[in-house]
């Protein structure tokens, strides 16, 4: 077993290695000049395609590399800790957590091999409403069968690189909340193609945010699906996202936790060359004590991601992992990113240091794929048994 766990171990070492030498071509400038001209970085997801990592979890039969989660979090977690924005690929990687599960062996065949070359970017989920936010078994936009097709009414907020995708992963509703036999049920899940989508009933209206994720507004009117798009059982979608959310949830851990790295590295260097009143201020405890804590809670977060992972790739129920796993690790970014601005004083401020995008990246964790809040929540109910607050 130790020797298992040992090859394990430089497995994912390889990983991060080649993960870390691509994304040497790819320094900060890139991702600084990205963000300011909102641009997506279509070159370097081109390379990492062709590479390998972007299909790393469609299995070695449809053209990908058949890894698991593990992987796919070093990976990302890899692009995070160089300064890069995993934002513009990973989608592709947690929606295979739906995909995989509950695909039929047609819709596999159909779009996995395209998407394992790098023909089409499966890289959009679809499931934020504007009144509903995180109240997913309450989303309105439906999604009503007729004949061959489902026609789709509606409207969907903080939907992230539509634009830049063929293919979207979307939730509606296909039986109206009053028919219902428990608040889940009633939800189906598609795979949408988006290419000419806005020729057929889509309007895309992008978001202008406080970062660079392509983030849009969907209004759907009587846009169709064809039935054969249907993903897993009709009325059953919410049980295909969640298996999507929880790998979402844990790969967005696994970027915070590269974010952290970044900033802990960055701080600490800084600290040890920035000399005032004649010493290094890393002497002082007032800056060095905060990035050992930092350091501190984003190991320990480190070891939940981790865990998570595991637990999804073995197919066991990590529900409560997952969601531990997002909050820690966001939590440990957002606290390393504000030592780290903190550490480096008004330079920190600076663009040219590119501490402020990062963290203004960062940051988005505290609030999505799901707010601290809600995840307090979901582990007060239903793993403490505590009465449900809403």
């Amino acid at each position: 077993m130790f020797g298992i766990a040992m090859q394990a171990d430089q497995h994912l070492q390889e990983i991060r290695e080649s993960v870390k030498a691509l994304c040497a071509t790819y320094g900060e400038d890139y991702w600084r000049k990205l963000d300011q001209s909102n641009g997506y970085p279509t070159e370097f997801v081109r390379e990492i395609t062709e590479s390998g990592f972007l299909g790393c979890l469609i299995p070695e039969a449809f053209g990908g590399t058949g890894l698991g989660l593990i992987e796919a979090c070093a990976i990302l977690e890899e692009i995070s800790r160089s300064g890069g924005h995993p934002g513009a690929a990973h989608a592709q990687m947690y929606v295979m957590g739906s995909v995989l599960r509950h695909g039929s062996d047609a819709q596999k065949e159909q779009y996995l091999p395209a998407i394992a070359r790098g023909e089409l970017r499966l890289q959009s989920f679809g499931v934020t409403e504007p009144d509903t936010g995180t109240d997913t078994t309450s989303l309105k936009t439906t999604a009503k069968r007729a004949g061959d097709v489902y026609k789709v009414n509606g409207q969907k907020v903080w939907i992230s690189r539509v634009q830049h995708s063929d293919l979207m992963v979307l939730l509606a509703r296909t039986k109206p909340i009053e028919e219902r036999s428990s608040k889940t049920d009633g939800l189906s899940c598609f795979i949408v193609d988006l290419r000419g989508a806005e020729e057929r009933g889509l309007t895309i209206q992008p978001i202008d945010a406080m970062i660079n994720h392509h983030s849009c507004e969907l209004f759907f009117d009587d846009f169709e699906i064809p039935a054969e798009n249907l993903l897993g059982q009709e009325h059953k979608g919410f049980r295909v996202v969640m298996d999507g959310m929880n790998a979402e949830r844990i790969l967005i851990g696994a970027e915070c936790i590269g974010d952290a790295r970044y900033f802990i590295a960055k701080a600490t260097n800084y600290a040890n060359s920035r000399v005032v009143f004649d010493r290094p201020i890393a002497q002082n405890q007032g800056i060095s004590f905060p990035i050992a804590t930092a350091y501190a809670q984003t190991e320990a977060a480190a070891l939940m991601v981790e865990k998570a992972a595991r637990l999804f790739d073995a197919g066991e129920a990590c529900g409560p992992e997952a969601n531990m796993a997002k909050m820690l690790a966001a939590d440990a970014s957002w606290k390393a990113g504000d030592t780290c601005l903190q550490t480096h004083g008004g330079f920190g401020m600076s663009r040219e240091y590119h501490i402020e995008r990062k963290l203004r990246e960062t940051r988005l964790y505290q609030i999505a794929p799901i707010s601290t809040n809600l995840i307090l929540s979901y582990l007060s109910e239903h793993v403490l048994g505590m009465p449900r607050s809403f």
